[in-house]
């Protein structure tokens, strides 16, 4: 278990590395109902936030390399991938996944 004062020195970390990085395009936030938060984390070409439920993953990976890609991963056999507007398109059901 992380106990308070690692996250603080990683947090300390994490911003003077974000002072030293050439661009950072984009920002990451997580929290938890333990009233725990991981704010501001830079990125310059990816993200990636991973869950894990017992043996199974939930990723979600956002690149913001070209245009803005986004993947969706549910174990190994469940994936979807494609741009922020497809994402946004296949919530609204104006088109279908797999």
């Amino acid at each position: 278990m992380v106990v308070q004062g690692d996250i603080i020195q990683q947090i300390l970390i994490i911003q003077k590395k974000r002072r030293d990085m050439s661009k950072i395009r984009m920002t990451g936030e997580i929290r938890t109902d333990y009233d725990c938060e991981a704010a501001g984390l830079p990125a310059e070409r990816w993200g990636e936030a991973v869950f894990k439920i017992g043996d199974e993953e939930l990723v979600l990976e956002v690149s913001v390399e070209e245009s803005v890609i986004v993947a969706i991963m549910a174990g190994e056999e469940a994936v979807w991938k494609g741009t922020l507007e497809g994402l946004k398109k296949l919530l609204k059901g104006e088109i279908t996944g797999r």
